[in-house]
């Protein structure tokens, strides 16, 4: 959440729910007032949909056409309520509608559906100066914090089917087997650096300061 990277882009999470997307509205209309092509990418929860300054970043996004897109990662839990008890209307991006907004709902588990997805959102914004509203549907296998009793609203079955049939990671390994671009070696090789990357990060983080 407090990970930052302005020589990368990348400008960090928010703690209040909602409270990146006028945030992310800024940083658009930055770029568009001085001239620059890009875009902004910005990510919220399902939950972040109900919250007021949402609403208003999509108006002002539509009256001064800002390269913004939202892209709403939803997991079908919020903070441990299921959507259809904390939100209404289906999907959730159909709210852009109103505000005369690109929108789309997106198979999280299909990596190729959702790289061309985005890439039709940055052309847009790129090409014509336009925000997008981007509902992509996943799912999470732990609760929301250490203290989301997530076992208390969905069974450990539903958890396992989707590790079994939705996983992206296993159903992409899988389908660049098939397409012969993928052998189970290079996927051990992959495996072992990925895991000494995050040990090395996790190492990173914990380690102490040093002094000036």
């Amino acid at each position: 959440m407090h990970f930052f990277a302005p020589d990368k882009n990348y400008w960090g999470g928010h703690g209040i729910v909602g409270g990146q997307t006028p945030l992310g509205l800024g940083i658009a209309y930055a770029l568009k007032y001085n001239k620059k092509k890009g875009a902004c990418l910005c990510f919220m929860g399902d939950g972040a949909t109900n919250q007021g300054p949402f609403y208003e970043s999509l108006n002002l996004a539509s009256l001064w056409n800002l390269p913004v897109i939202y892209i709403i990662e939803n997991n079908g839990y919020s903070m441990g309520t299921s959507e259809s008890r904390h939100s209404a209307g289906d999907p959730l991006a159909r709210r852009a509608d109103s505000f005369d907004i690109n929108w789309s709902v997106t198979n999280g588990h299909d990596i190729y559906e959702v790289r061309q997805t985005i890439s039709d959102a940055l052309k847009l914004a790129h090409e014509e100066s336009k925000p997008s509203v981007l509902e992509i549907v996943t799912y999470r296998y732990r609760g929301h914090s250490v203290a989301d009793p997530d076992q208390t609203y969905r069974s450990k079955e539903e958890i396992e089917e989707y590790k079994i049939n939705k996983d992206p990671i296993n159903l992409f390994k899988n389908k660049l087997i098939d397409e012969k671009n993928l052998t189970d070696e290079v996927i051990k090789e992959i495996d072992i650096k990925a895991k000494g990357d995050a040990d090395a990060s996790a190492e990173f983080a914990d380690a102490p300061l040093p002094r000036s």
